[in-house]
């Protein structure tokens, strides 16, 4: 490649914003065509259920990246490394409660967890605080509360089962973590240095998953039928797999997945436990991101593993609380 191709071809990049740009107008343009179809009674059920997820969860998002910011800038990596005890099985359970004071988008906590690594803090508890920090902090407990407002026992189950999850994949990382194989990242964060980028790059990432999420929520509500869905949300066993499933696909901002799993009111409320503790675990472009930072071996062995571990969490601590 000529070394007058390469910046050609960086010219022809899309990027989000004009991505967002060229939808935007290909709405205007064919508009014509579109208005009529939405007076369609199904396809009005459906915008007004997805408006009304979208609605209720922003303000939380907005809320959780802005704090994320701030404590991701008034927090360092060495400050974490001192709280963190010298003995690795200590260390696990104490990584796994420092979630607590870091919320932030899941794809955050991926460069800080690689950024510990780094610095020397023992994978399994850098691990440990990938898994917790996105799950157990504040700002995801308080939208579970409103989501959720006549069940306080659910909100409890989310937090202790997504902590549950963290520290046993780390204790099982001690374990065994050391025979797979593990690529060491190099180079710096995702977000760059400034307040204002991480802002930006948590809400336009977060955003984009919660619109997906909350229209593949309300497409399951409108337009699957009442009996295919009651067929599987009757059944325990399937109603937590394709909780799970959906959960890994969706891959939802965990400040804003709760107000996706109360809208399916046909399933249990285990069945949504499982939703909202196996999604910020383990989705799919956390998995994408994983291989890509830690190498695809890694991420063949780690990503099921959280997944069963997660679901399994959720299952027990649901079945003792709900």
């Amino acid at each position: 490649m000529t070394t007058t191709e390469a910046p050609r071809r960086d010219r022809l990049r899309l990027g989000q914003t004009e991505l967002v740009l060229g939808v935007v107008l290909l709405a205007l343009v064919s508009q014509r065509w579109l208005v009529p179809a939405l007076d369609d009674e199904a396809l009005g059920t459906w915008a007004t259920m997805f408006v009304a997820i979208v609605v209720q969860a922003v303000p939380f998002l907005v809320f959780g990246v802005l704090l994320a910011a701030v404590i991701s800038h008034l927090v360092t990596d060495r400050a974490l490394e001192r709280v963190v005890p010298d003995r690795a099985a200590l260390g696990v359970p104490a990584a796994g409660l420092a979630g607590v004071a870091l919320p932030g988008c899941e794809c955050a906590s991926v460069p800080v967890s690689a950024s510990l690594i780094r610095r020397g803090v023992v994978p399994a508890v850098a691990l440990t605080f990938m898994l917790a920090a996105p799950a157990v902090n504040p700002v995801v407990i308080v939208a579970t509360a409103v989501a959720f407002p006549d069940q306080p026992l659910l909100v409890l189950a989310r937090f202790l089962a997504s902590l549950l999850t963290a520290v046993l994949i780390g204790w099982l990382w001690l374990w065994r973590g050391g025979r797979v194989p593990m690529r060491l990242p190099r180079g710096g964060g995702e977000h760059g240095g400034s307040f204002l980028g991480s802002v930006q790059h948590d809400f336009l990432h977060a955003a984009g998953f919660l619109v997906l999420g909350a229209a593949l929520a309300a497409v399951v509500n409108t337009f699957v039928s009442r009996e295919v869905l009651d067929s599987v949300a009757g059944q325990a066993v399937a109603g937590i797999v394709a909780m799970a499933l959906f959960a890994f696909v969706v891959a939802m901002c965990s400040e804003a997945d709760a107000f996706v799993a109360a809208s399916l009111t046909a399933f249990s409320d285990t069945a949504k436990l499982v939703f909202m503790v196996v999604g910020p675990a383990m989705d799919i472009k956390l998995a994408s991101m994983q291989a890509g930072t830690f190498g695809r071996g890694f991420a063949l062995v780690f990503v099921p593993l959280v997944v069963v571990v997660a679901t399994g969490s959720a299952v027990l601590v649901g079945g003792w609380l709900l």
